[in-house]
């Protein structure tokens, strides 16, 4: 036992009483300790919320690299600070028996706030603040970052803040907790809150003998259990997951959250299993959550502090929203809102004998003007399977439809009954149609179905790409946008409109909002 153990630490009040403990309890057993403080990244940095910084282990980093470079032997650390996957080289070789696992709300004056609509609490885990908003919707949640002691004077500073929220742990091993603070027993933990965890080298067999004497083993299940679920979550501190195990009448009982950063969302998951039959208590349990909408709200937490960099002027469905790469940040919102017309009835005389319809538009503003049984129609021509697909559940058969507006046209000059045709448009539509139509003396007979409102926003600079699904939409996003961006198109009549605006204009393969997508997947790959 001739070997020294350097002891890596944080040099904060609370990361050196740790690593005395740790110390104090390797001499114990013979050992001759020296304590190496080391100030991380995540003392350093306090203008940003912890979950703003984006990276994970911002407390560990700097000891890891002073572990890998054999300037200390062993780093202790709060096990809740770890990424759930350590770098190569560094093991877990130990977890000290837990203390107090909860969160604990320090108050300025009395609690009675918790009873009132507005009031102003402090934190900077995004944690903590999802569960405090799905308990207090309406409370005002304010960054708190640095060291315990710092965290309750800026507390004690601020004179519109009710209270602040701490692990109960932290602030009871340094023995500053307030006589007033309260366990919010209701407010799941993070993942290992409370336990000491040592790290050391894998190739380091004496140091791993010696701190394999102050491994707990009930704190080692429970943690581990705890750290599996949030990994497969694929969660770190940028997602406000909670997680707790503890161990009573031999068996293991397990609760687990996912929120959105908000807190209106949120997920629950709990499970009992005997000691010994509890190998697959994380995986399950993780997969609960995600089964029930937590890959949905991982992916948004994932994407929510990443630039925009692709536009849609239509809003998505969730299902499309899925169907994205990873390196894609989309938003979206309906460039264009349609209001519905009244058709008057002499338009629906019985002697109409051709209707063209290109749009769901104009087919909805039939169909809530009139029953199925007073739309008959000889001959409904129109544009797009969709569209066709719709005429056909809701008013009738379709004689002929074509991809565009134009091909039908041309189609129709060949083959239509008749020389007069009904069109039920909108008051912005293209000019092809009735032109071509006219030009070979065809009669063009135009209904004003619905009007097309251009409602379009100024998009963030950061958008590279955006989808289009009409011309209108083009026409609606240049009113308040530049053309600097690529235009994906859902089809060769929007590309045509895009072209008068843009550079680099792509059209997707068939004329679906998934199509668009995958055309956009295609760059971004």
């Amino acid at each position: 036992m001739s070997k020294t153990i350097r002891i890596g630490t944080r040099d904060s009040e609370l990361a050196l009483w740790q690593a005395k403990i740790v110390q104090q309890q390797l001499e114990n057993l013979g050992h001759k300790t020296q304590l190496v403080p080391v100030k991380s990244t995540g003392d350093l940095v306090l203008d940003k919320p912890l979950y703003e910084l984006g990276i994970t282990g911002i407390f560990t980093r700097t000891l890891d690299i002073a572990m890998l470079n054999h300037d200390i032997d062993i780093a202790v650390h709060s096990l809740k600070d770890v990424p759930t996957v350590l770098p190569k080289g560094i093991i877990q070789v130990a977890v000290l028996k837990r203390g107090n696992v909860n969160d604990t709300l320090v108050f300025k004056n009395n609690e009675e706030f918790l009873g009132s609509k507005e009031a102003v609490i402090a934190t900077g885990s995004l944690r903590r603040r999802a569960q405090w908003l799905n308990r207090f919707p309406t409370h005002e949640i304010v960054n708190l970052r640095g060291n315990v002691n710092s965290r309750l004077q800026k507390l004690e500073d601020n004179a519109d803040w009710n209270g602040a929220i701490f692990a109960a742990a932290g602030i009871g091993r340094i023995g500053i907790r307030p006589e007033e603070a309260i366990n919010l027993d209701w407010m799941i933990p993070a993942p290992a809150q409370g336990a000491i965890m040592i790290t050391a080298l894998e190739e380091d067999d004496f140091v791993k003998t010696a701190c394999a004497e102050l491994n707990h083993e009930e704190t080692e299940i429970c943690t581990t259990i705890e750290r599996e679920f949030l990994k497969k979550l694929e969660g770190g501190c940028t997602a406000p997951i909670g997680a707790l195990a503890y161990i009573k009448n031999e068996e293991i009982n397990f609760k687990g959250v996912l929120l959105s950063e908000d807190g209106t969302k949120r997920i629950d998951v709990t499970r009992v299993k005997k000691l010994g039959e509890h190998n697959d208590m994380a995986s399950f349990c993780a997969d609960f959550v995600i089964e029930r909408g937590g890959k949905r709200l991982m992916d948004r937490i994932k994407q929510a502090n990443k630039k925009t960099n692709v536009y849609s002027t239509k809003s998505f469905t969730e299902d499309q929203r899925l169907l994205f790469h990873e390196k894609v940040v989309s938003e979206s919102t309906d460039f264009i809102k349609i209001s519905l017309n009244r058709i008057h009835p002499r338009f629906l005389k019985n002697n109409i004998q051709n209707v063209i319809i290109t749009s769901k538009n104009a087919v909805e503003s039939l169909i809530t003007n009139y029953n199925s049984t007073e739309l008959q129609f000889k001959n409904i021509y129109c544009v797009g399977r969709r569209t066709k697909r719709l005429v056909e559940n809701r008013i009738g058969k379709v004689t002929h439809f074509e991809k565009s507006a134009k091909k039908l046209a041309e189609y129709l000059v060949e083959y239509i009954e008749g020389a007069e045709v009904t069109y039920f448009c909108s008051d912005l539509r293209l000019d092809d149609l009735p032109i071509i139509l006219t030009e070979n003396n065809i009669k063009v007979n135009e209904v004003e179905a619905y009007q097309t409102k251009f409602d379009g926003i100024k998009v963030d600079e950061s958008v590279e790409c955006v989808m289009f699904y009409s011309p209108s939409t083009v026409q609606s996003f240049v009113q308040k946008n530049d053309a600097d961006v690529i235009a994906f198109c859902i089809g060769e009549t929007t590309a045509k409109e895009a072209k008068k605006h843009f550079k680099d204009v792509r059209v997707a393969k068939v004329p679906t909002v998934e199509s668009v997508i995958e055309l956009v997947n295609e760059h971004y790959v």
